[in-house]
């Protein structure tokens, strides 16, 4: 007997293809890896008294984060 041809078999079909699709988008064991984290930017010390404060405000340290 041949393949019968009712919209049954149809959407069948059409939700075999869609989830075909959809499986290629997900990530497999044959992608490349994740790039490594990044590390911070650490600066070594605080500014000092008199020297233009860090958060770019254009400020001297003292009268700006400075201030406590």
């Amino acid at each position: 007997m041949g393949k019968h041809n009712d919209p049954g078999s149809q959407r069948f079909h059409d939700r075999e293809e869609k989830e075909k699709d959809y499986k290629k988008q997900l990530p497999g064991d044959d992608d490349s890896p994740l790039p490594s984290p990044v590390e911070p930017i650490k600066t070594s010390e605080k500014p000092g008294r008199n020297e233009p404060c860090s958060c770019g405000s254009g400020k001297k340290y003292k009268q700006c984060c400075g201030k406590a």
